[in-house]
C-alpha cells in the first residue's frame, strides 16, 4: 500500500464523530458549504476567500465524499454541483467565484474544435453542415420566422459636416414601438456607388459615443465608405426603453440580432449602397455579432471581428451566449461559425491579454483550412498583436483600414500623410449628446416606444416559457 492510499483511507476514516452521528445516507450526507469550505482550508492548509452572499443557503450532498489527495480535485468535486468554480490567485490562496460555462481550458477549446472539424473533410461536406447549422440559429435565436417588420420610416437628424464626411443619427424601428439607433458617417460628395461598413459597438464604457469609435467610422468615411455606428440592446441610447440590467438578459441577443437584419434591409435598399461591398466589423461583445451576423446573412461580404473569437470562449455577456445558438447541429462554437464566412474575407485581430491570445496557434490555422476547401485560404487574415490589450486601439483600426482598403477598394491615400501613415488628427470628436437621435434627455422619444423588458418578452412569447 502506497503512503498516499493510506492517507486517502485515514481521511475516509477519519470524519469527525458529530458528522457520523448526525449525517448519513438519508440526508445525502448534506453539509452547509461554508462548513465544507472551512473544512478544505483546514485539511490542505489552504486561503478561500469569499463573499458572505456567495455561500449563504447553499448547501453540498455527499460533501466530504468528494474529497481527495488534491485540492484542486477536491474543490473541483465539491463546487461544480453547485456552478461553482475557484480562481487561483496564488499557491494556497483561491477566490470563489460562479462556474463560467462560456470559458473553457485553452486545450479543451481546442479538442472540442478538432471534433467539429471531425464532421468534414471537403467543400460538399462542410457546405452540407453549414446547411444545417443556419436555420438553426434563426430558430435559437426565436427569428424563424422573422418577426414582421414595422411600416415606418427612419428617424434621421440635421446632418453634420466636418472635414470629408458628414455624420447623422438614425434610429430604425425594428419592432413596433423598438428601435435601435446609431450615427452614419458618410464622405462629402459622393460618387457613385458607396460601400457600407457595419459598426456594432463593443462592452467598452461611453458606448458608441467613444473617441475611438468615432475616429474608427469617421476615418472609413473620409476614405468613402459609409460607416453606421449603432447601438447593443439596452446599450448607448437603447437604455431611454430599456435598463442596463436588460442587456444581461438572453434575449438581448434575439434582438440586437434582429437589429442587424433590420440595417442591413435599410441600406441595402439605398440607391447610394454598393451591395457587393457590405462588411461588419466590431470589437469584443461587438465582435461576436459581427460572427454571428456573418454566418446568418449573407448580403454581409466581409468581416472583420476585433478582439472577440476564440474556441475556448463563448463571450460572457448573455448578448453573445444567452440563446442556444451554440447548440445549433449537434454543437458548434464562435470559431466554426466564424467559418461560415467563407470564402468572404475576414480578418481576424487578436492580442496577447484577452481570449484571442492563442489565435494564431489553433483557431486561425482552422480557418485557413476551412477557405482552403474554396480555394481561397488567403482572403482570412490574423493580424495578432501580442503586447496590446483588448481594446480597439489605434494598430487595430490600422488593421481594419488596411484590410478594407485591400478588398474594398477605399482611397487610404485620403487618411495618410505625406510619410504614408494613417493621420486620424483630422477627425472631429462630437460630444455625446450629438450622437443622440431622440434628444438630449430622451425628449424625442416616439409616444409608441416600448417601455420596459417585461413588454418586449410579450412579442416572444417563446422567451415568456
Amino acid at each position: 500500500m502506497t503512503k498516499l492510499l493510506a492517507i486517502v483511507i485515514v481521511w475516509v476514516l477519519s470524519i469527525e464523530a458529530v458528522s457520523a452521528q448526525t449525517q448519513n445516507s438519508d440526508n445525502a450526507y448534506k453539509k452547509p458549504l461554508i462548513e465544507v469550505l472551512k473544512a478544505i482550508e483546514t485539511r490542505y492548509n489552504v486561503k478561500i476567500k469569499y463573499a458572505e452572499p456567495q455561500v449563504k443557503d447553499k448547501w453540498v450532498n455527499y460533501a466530504t465524499w468528494r474529497f481527495r489527495a488534491n485540492v484542486d480535485e477536491t474543490l473541483a468535486n465539491v463546487l461544480t454541483p453547485l456552478d461553482m468554480k475557484v480562481n487561483k490567485e496564488k499557491p494556497g490562496v483561491y477566490k470563489l467565484k460562479e462556474y463560467e460555462y462560456y470559458r473553457w481550458e485553452v486545450q479543451d477549446g481546442w479538442a472540442y474544435l478538432d471534433s467539429l472539424a471531425s464532421k468534414y473533410t471537403d467543400k460538399a461536406s462542410w457546405e452540407k453542415r453549414k446547411a444545417l447549422i443556419k436555420p438553426q440559429l434563426f430558430e435559437a435565436l426565436q427569428l424563424s420566422p422573422l418577426p414582421a417588420k414595422p411600416d415606418a420610416k427612419p428617424i434621421i437628424t440635421a446632418k453634420r459636416i466636418f472635414d470629408g464626411y458628414s455624420v447623422e443619427n438614425i434610429a430604425l424601428e425594428i419592432l413596433p414601438g423598438v428601435w435601435i439607433n446609431g450615427s452614419l458617417y458618410k464622405p462629402l460628395n459622393i460618387k457613385g456607388k458607396t460601400p457600407l461598413i457595419l459598426s456594432p459597438d463593443g462592452h467598452w464604457e461611453k458606448q458608441r459615443y467613444r473617441a475611438d469609435c468615432q475616429i474608427r467610422c469617421a476615418m472609413l468615411a473620409r476614405m468613402g465608405a459609409m460607416a453606421f455606428s449603432y447601438d447593443l440592446f439596452a446599450w448607448g441610447e437603447s437604455m431611454l426603453q430599456f435598463k442596463y440590467e436588460d442587456h444581461r438578459k438572453s434575449l438581448a441577443q434575439t434582438v440586437q440580432t434582429l437589429g442587424g437584419i433590420r440595417i442591413l434591409d435599410y441600406f441595402t435598399k439605398l440607391k447610394e449602397t454598393d451591395t457587393n461591398r457590405v462588411a461588419i466589423s466590431g470589437g469584443s461583445g461587438a465582435g461576436s455579432h459581427s460572427i454571428l451576423m456573418t454566418a446568418m446573412d449573407n448580403r454581409i461580404k466581409l468581416s472583420a471581428p476585433v478582439v472577440a473569437m476564440s474556441s475556448y470562449f463563448y463571450g460572457g455577456c448573455p448578448c453573445e451566449s444567452g440563446m442556444p445558438i451554440h447548440q445549433c447541429a449537434g454543437g458548434t462554437d464562435n470559431v466554426e461559425l466564424a467559418a461560415m464566412a467563407a470564402p468572404r474575407p475576414q480578418l481576424l485581430v487578436s492580442d496577447g491579454s484577452d481570449w484571442t491570445a492563442h489565435t494564431p496557434e489553433h483557431d486561425f490555422p482552422y480557418l485557413q483550412k476551412m477557405y482552403g476547401y474554396y480555394g481561397v485560404k488567403d482572403k482570412v487574415e490574423n493580424v495578432h498583436l501580442p503586447d496590446e490589450k483588448h481594446d480597439f486601439g489605434p494598430n487595430k483600426r490600422i488593421a481594419l483600414y488596411d484590410f478594407l482598403i485591400k478588398y474594398f477598394k477605399l482611397n487610404g491615400n485620403a487618411v495618410k500623410d505625406k510619410s504614408g501613415k494613417y493621420d486620424e488628427s483630422k477627425v472631429t470628436i462630437e460630444k455625446e449628446n450629438a450622437l443622440y437621435v431622440f434628444g438630449d434627455k430622451g425628449e424625442k422619444l416616439p409616444k409608441n416606444a416600448v417601455m420596459g423588458f417585461e413588454n418586449l418578452q410579450k412579442m416572444f412569447p417563446q422567451s415568456l416559457n
